[in-house]
């Protein structure tokens, strides 16, 4: 990556096509309940305004796949790909690495989608997914495989490797120079890049994003959906309170540009009640 281009300024180019996602890929496991010492997420407030709906619970979250040396490993490695500077949190502050620990138990973490009948070939570009392990096990062969590589390579665990250092694995990760025995480097790495980048601009009820990080570092307002008075608005910036999906379920005040939305957002919901009826 040019010189002239921070690891932040180039997360947030793509991170503004990845936020215009309503759901990630990896998305589908519902949030459950950090370890001692982690920052609780960001949570909407306990009680529900009127006509909101009842508030959930208010949980501390807890890593439920992750081992604790894997979580160590994580949280440095996301921080790596997208760390915290001048621009905002990093992707440690945000929660994605218990983004991608719930994704893990879930549907995208069991491959549960996924044909795995075999054969098992190494396929081409356009094949698509061909490994033999779900995501959750190229996660746990993939985090261990680096460590011995760090452990032989300086003596240390990623996690206490200079900044420098665990780059310098990283791109050896993405350039396949760095080789594996049992799962490739190189998809480890591409897994782990997709995953960050997906819990970083995802909407916070999956975990990540908390405080709504990376949608304030591009301008992504939420879910607000209807610009239509807006459209005439020329040269003029939108900038408003990113409103995730809780907030509008919970009925919390949200700013004056997404009221519309808003709005629409309960008389729809107040429809399909009336349709199940």
């Amino acid at each position: 990556m040019s010189d002239h281009v921070s690891r932040k300024d180039f997360v947030a180019i793509i991170g503004t096509a990845t936020a215009a996602v309503a759901v990630p890929t990896a998305a589908g496991a519902a949030a459950v309940p950090a370890p001692a010492g982690m920052a609780p997420m960001e949570m909407a407030a306990n009680t529900a305004q009127p006509g909101g709906m009842a508030p959930l619970g208010n949980e501390p979250e807890a890593y439920t796949y992750f081992t604790e040396p894997e979580a160590t490993f994580i949280e440095a490695a996301v921080e790596r790909l997208i760390p915290t500077d001048d621009h905002g949190p990093g992707a440690r502050s945000a929660g994605v690495a218990f983004f991608i620990d719930q994704q893990l138990l879930g549907a995208f973490g069991t491959a549960a989608k996924t044909y795995r009948g075999g054969p098992w070939g190494v396929g081409t570009p356009m094949q698509g997914y061909q490994l033999r392990q779900t995501p959750a096990e190229v996660y746990r062969q993939g985090i261990a495989a680096t460590e011995a590589y760090c452990n032989k390579t300086y003596q240390s665990r990623f996690a206490e490797l200079t900044a420098a250092q665990q780059d310098d694995v990283l791109k050896g990760l993405d350039a396949g120079t760095i080789k594996f025995d049992i799962v490739p480097a190189k998809t480890f790495f591409e897994m782990l890049l997709q995953n960050t980048v997906e819990g970083f601009f995802a909407d916070p009820q999956y975990g990540g994003n908390r405080n709504k990080a990376g949608w304030k570092l591009i301008g992504f307002p939420g879910v607000a959906a209807y610009y239509a008075d807006k459209i005439t608005d020329y040269n003029k910036a939108y900038n408003v309170t990113p409103v995730s999906i809780a907030d509008v379920q919970q009925g919390l005040p949200v700013a004056e540009g997404h009221q519309l939305m808003h709005h629409m957002a309960m008389e729809n919901a107040k429809r399909l009640d009336e349709v199940n009826q």
